[in-house]
């Protein structure tokens, strides 16, 4: 089983998700690197992708149900204030530029499958 993070920022009903230039609309997500802690791969993820640094305001239950295979953690982020839009070139995976913005919970548009269930499972989850 693979372990991945999800650091979810949330401001208000919305959440933070990224244009990818090659796989769409995406939540910050990664995989968790050998001897390291969920916590730890959550916010580091969070800084790679997003340039955004933040402490975790609360762990969720992990789930293996968004993806076969893959054991998904979910920690809820909290962070200074952030603007509406914003781009951001990541340092690894070839310097690819995202941009991010904030969007209903409930919009899944333009998502993989994988999102748009992790999309539900925290909106289940969040209360």
């Amino acid at each position: 089983m693979i372990g991945k993070v999800c650091p979810v920022v949330i401001r208000e009903t919305d959440i933070l998700v990224f244009r990818h230039p090659l796989a769409g609309v995406q939540l910050v997500k990664g995989t968790i690197e050998p001897g390291e802690r969920p916590e730890a791969a959550a916010l580091r993820e969070l800084h790679e992708e997003s340039g955004i640094r933040g402490r975790i305001k609360r762990a969720w239950p992990s789930s293996t149900e968004i993806v076969g295979e893959e054991n998904w953690h979910f920690f809820e982020i909290e962070t200074g204030s952030l603007p509406d839009r914003w781009s951001h070139q990541t340092q690894d995976g070839g310097g690819l530029t995202f941009e991010f913005f904030w969007r209903s919970l409930r919009d899944r548009a333009e998502m993989d499958r994988r999102f748009v269930n992790a999309l539900a499972w925290i909106e289940a989850h969040r209360s």
